[in-house]
């Protein structure tokens, strides 16, 4: 590995380190049922404010919500695994900016079963936003067309899957589907057939291991979010990796 590349992944490490250590509070505020209002309030009863950082109360220090510890080391890794697979091409920014909120949106669907609008939505139109002008770049190394075309069409499968089965699958599902479609895309049909890979199958092994030990019934729902992510996260890492000169 050249001495750039291991610059690139240790500041891309430090960076996903703080970056992840923003995450309780804003976990804590949106793991809430659907219908229900973001947190606006503390255990303690002291009002919440803002979306960053940690999740101990301003006013009396006490803590209300997950610690920084796992956000901090799994955004870190993520990001430092990236940087290291991608290279210092434009689309790395974009992957950057992604990670955080990745981890966040399977920090909440574990936590409530729920993805919400507030960050699928803005996940995807931010991702095929910033491809569009990361292609404009020198050394950009993937297809912005294939990124759009990634993401209809991983949203497209979700949705007729959705269909089928609403029981066994959210909307939310379908709408982060389609911004991950677009991080895949990016690099082609390849890297977006391996990352939705990635992410259905070991959920369909969980999900009937959960049937099959009885810690679920037939009925039930599971945290798809998790396993999308990181599906997704795997798929872009093979397809930065094929396209490094």
């Amino acid at each position: 590995m050249d001495w750039w590349l291991i610059v690139a992944a240790v500041t891309a490490g430090l960076y996903g380190a703080l970056a992840g250590t923003l995450v309780p509070h804003a976990l804590y505020r949106l793991s809430v049922e659907p219908g229900e209002a973001w947190r606006a309030s503390a255990p303690c009863g002291h009002a919440l404010g803002g979306w960053a950082g940690r999740a101990r109360c301003a006013a009396c220090g006490g803590r209300y919500g997950p610690g920084a510890l796992w956000p901090a080391a799994a955004t870190a890794a993520a990001c430092a695994a990236t940087a290291a697979a991608v290279g210092v091409r434009p689309e790395l920014v974009v992957w950057l900016l992604a990670v955080p909120v990745g981890v966040l949106l399977a920090g909440v669907d574990r936590a409530v079963r729920r993805l919400p609008d507030v960050l699928t939505l803005p996940l995807a139109a931010g991702t095929a936003a910033l491809l569009g002008v990361a292609a404009t770049l020198p050394g950009a190394a993937g297809s912005w067309p294939g990124a759009l075309l990634g993401g209809a069409a991983l949203g497209g499968a979700y949705l007729l899957l959705f269909l089928a089965h609403p029981a066994g699958m959210g909307f939310g599902d379908v709408k982060l589907a389609a911004g991950l479609g677009c991080a895949l895309g990016w690099y082609g049909w390849g890297a977006l057939i391996c990352g939705a890979l990635a992410g259905l199958l070991p959920a369909s092994v969980y999900g009937a291991w959960l049937m099959l030990t009885r810690r679920a019934g037939r009925g039930a729902t599971m945290a798809l979010g998790p396993f999308l992510v990181a599906g997704a996260w795997l798929g872009v890492l093979a397809g930065g990796w094929a396209v490094r000169p």
